[in-house]
């Protein structure tokens, strides 16, 4: 079995990119999909106070180089467009994911979260050996939480002790650890899971199989275990678990339907421990880079009671990321 590391974003299997010259930028990996520009607006009117709980800012490289020890070169997606999307598709706020292409660099991501002026939270990238000094730091700018990768084709391994290191030192702070595995893989991780002494935050809905049925027991087991532990989960990325679409362009209004049914379950059984979130910039995707405005009115499909949305878009992320701040 091979082990995760306290990664942030997917990365390409691609050669790792080389260190490039100061002053110097460097292309974006080949294949690579850019944004989607000019999406349309949303149909879906999205409640006051909604959270974008998952996406990232990209550079812009040539203010915050991309670390030489990167997997892939993206494009820029700073935090200009950022909250250009936020305020285009009516999102109130952010929490915005330190994205793989920075390492354990985190000043793109605070730079966002800081230039957001209290609409945005941070999740960061660190090292076992991070200082409790520069974690008071993270948090004093806006950090609450720290992501570790377990997808394994895209990571490379890293002890489980260094990731229990990095959990138990910002426990204190009241911080949580956001998970990202696959849950075909979810037995043999389960326990180390539940070891960790914080909150746990499961990105993308685990990422499940979604041409086995939703009330298998692949997703079974993936709903025992968040009923049973102190666990969050994102009703997001349809667009990477999607096998069948069809995809969010075109004025699609009824995407991603094999997916549907699984992000329903979940917002039905644990209303009040649901997430969302846009992804954006999407780094990694494949084939097709999808309209954000019609990914947002995928959400209609997934919350169908004005009670599931408001937990899911407000309430939800605002206690978790805002605990005591008004709607």
């Amino acid at each position: 079995m091979s082990t995760p590391s306290p990664e942030t974003s997917e990365t390409l299997k691609t050669p790792e990119a080389p260190e490039t010259p100061e002053g110097s930028l460097s292309p974006k990996s080949p294949g690579w999909l850019d944004w989607y520009r000019n999406p349309s607006k949303p149909t879906f009117p999205l409640p006051p106070g909604t959270v974008d709980a998952h996406c990232h800012v990209f550079g812009p490289q040539a203010e915050f180089p991309f670390a030489a020890e990167r997997k892939y070169t993206p494009c820029d997606g700073g935090k200009e467009e950022l909250f250009a999307l936020r305020d285009h598709l009516g999102i109130a706020r952010n929490v915005i994911v330190q994205a793989t292409c920075h390492g354990a660099d985190n000043s793109a991501m605070v730079d966002a979260v800081r230039a957001a002026g209290g609409r945005a939270r941070g999740i960061a990238t660190v090292r076992p050996d991070i200082s409790e000094g520069e974690l008071l730091e993270l948090d004093a700018a806006g950090t609450r939480g720290v992501r570790f990768n377990f997808v394994r084709r895209l990571v490379d391994t890293s002890p489980k002790d260094d990731l229990h290191t990095i959990a138990k030192k910002v426990a204190p702070l009241g911080w949580h650890v956001v998970l990202y595995f696959e849950s075909a893989d979810l037995p043999e991780l389960e326990d180390f899971f539940v070891s960790l002494p914080v909150p746990l935050v499961v990105d993308h809905l685990g990422r499940p199989d979604v041409t086995q049925p939703v009330d298998g027991p692949q997703f079974t087991r993936f709903l025992r275990f968040v009923d049973a532990n102190d666990v969050w989960v994102k009703v997001s990325c349809p667009e990477r678990l999607s096998v069948t679409g069809p995809a969010a362009l075109d004025g699609e209004q009824h995407a991603y339907t094999d997916v549907v049914p699984f992000g329903r379950r979940v917002v039905r059984e644990f209303p009040d421990r649901v997430l969302w979130g846009t992804d954006w910039p999407h780094p990694n995707l494949t084939g097709l880079m999808p309209d954000d405005g019609l990914l947002v009115d995928h959400l209609s499909q997934v919350a169908v009671t004005d009670e599931q949305r408001h937990k899911l878009l407000v309430a939800n992320p605002m206690g978790l990321y805002w605990p005591g701040e008004d709607f």
